[in-house]
């Protein structure tokens, strides 16, 4: 098994100084720099990818508009939602593009399924998904085998303005949480269901106490 990736806890941030964080710290890294997975939620926002249509982007009123580097369309990220930004040597962990997607969507999948909810994927619409509603969505960018950005996961949040964009560039798609279905109602929750399933789906291992009600502070 290839060296332990660093967790981090980052709390409730800003969309826009993460996003430029995680692509300074991928331009920067060296061959010996430990690899990290942060997890946190973010201050609402509406963000575009990088061949995003801008007629998916219905109404957002007050909330801000960061148009990004990332696969996919238009999404939301707010208080509630659970961001997975995996910053990846790909290569060291002999890990390919597909194999990290796969990996992401199924750990979301094998973390939900002990509290007997049934989800699934979606030919050809990256994320997760149960009865047809959204519940994770998930995103890409890899440069030199250097990945960043990766997976939201609605936990417990307010699902209003997922209604003023078509999300991913869907219209009318219907979106859900686990709060709603009888999984983790809280971030540290899905985080610790979260991170056993990805560690077994993508080979890796952690090193982060997160069991312990300091990391979250």
């Amino acid at each position: 098994m290839s060296r332990p990736v660093r967790v981090r806890w980052l709390g409730r941030q800003p969309y826009e100084p993460i996003y430029q964080r995680m692509r300074q710290f991928t331009a920067d890294r060296h061959a010996g720099d430990d690899d990290e997975l942060w997890l946190l939620e973010h201050e609402p926002v509406f963000t575009q990818g990088r061949v995003g249509d801008a007629a998916h982007l219905l109404n957002p009123g007050d909330i801000p508009v960061v148009h990004t580097n990332r696969g996919g369309q238009a999404t939301y990220h707010g208080p509630g939602q659970l961001m997975v930004y995996v910053l990846l040597d790909l290569r060291r962990h002999s890990l390919g593009v597909r194999s990290v997607v796969e990996g992401l969507e199924g750990a979301v999948i094998d973390a939900l399924a002990c509290d007997g909810i049934a989800a699934s994927i979606k030919e050809g619409a990256p994320g997760v998904y149960v009865n047809d509603a959204k519940l994770a969505s998930l995103g890409l960018r890899v440069e030199r085998f250097r990945s960043y950005h990766g997976l939201a996961i609605n936990v417990a949040m307010d699902l209003e303005p997922f209604s003023r964009i078509n999300p991913c560039g869907y219209a009318g798609m219907e979106m859900t949480q686990t709060s709603a279905l009888g999984g983790p109602d809280s971030l540290p929750e899905m985080a610790r269901r979260l991170l056993p399933a990805l560690g077994q789906r993508l080979g890796l291992s952690w090193n982060g106490d997160w069991s312990d009600p300091a990391f979250w502070r």
